[in-house]
């Protein structure tokens, strides 16, 4: 056994829909996603918003680096970005085959002056930078999932 079968691995992506996604794509994607990563040990969350996908994976790096490949030749994804690629000792998200939350018109009712972590790590090019707007999405996300956090 080799040790990438082993290494836990966490991979934070960006790409774009190649069309509008409509809640009813979504939902077959998201069916279709927990169906396969359930059996492949794969865990994590996706964002969606304007047409912007961010998804955080984890799992066996092997796996993990596997899916990110199948999902750059997914035809409904354009311009995928690979934001961080690192190993990890245990997962954000391990009750969860593919947690999921859009934020289509979230925001527009943040308030003046409100920092947008979404677009911060989209946009992001330094490692910090998307550290810590990975941070504050993975603690939004749980928090809206009733997910217990730790402080």
């Amino acid at each position: 056994m080799s040790a990438d079968d082993t290494t836990l691995l966490s991979l934070v992506y960006t790409s774009r829909a190649a069309a509008p996604f409509r809640e009813t794509a979504l939902t077959h994607l998201l069916e279709q996603a927990r169906s396969l990563n359930g059996a492949r040990d794969i865990t994590g969350m996706l964002l969606y918003r304007g047409e912007r996908f961010i998804q955080v994976l984890e799992g066996p790096a092997h796996l993990v680096r596997g899916l990110a490949r199948t999902i750059g030749r997914d035809v409904r994804h354009r311009d995928m970005r690979i934001l961080m690629e690192e190993p990890i000792e245990e997962r954000q998200f391990e009750d969860w085959t593919m947690g999921y939350r859009s934020l289509q018109g979230e925001r527009d009712h943040a308030p003046a002056g409100f920092r947008d972590s979404f677009a911060d790590l989209e946009d992001a090019d330094e490692r910090s930078t998307t550290l810590r707007a990975l941070a504050e999405l993975s603690l939004w996300f749980r928090v809206r999932a009733g997910q217990r956090v730790d402080a």
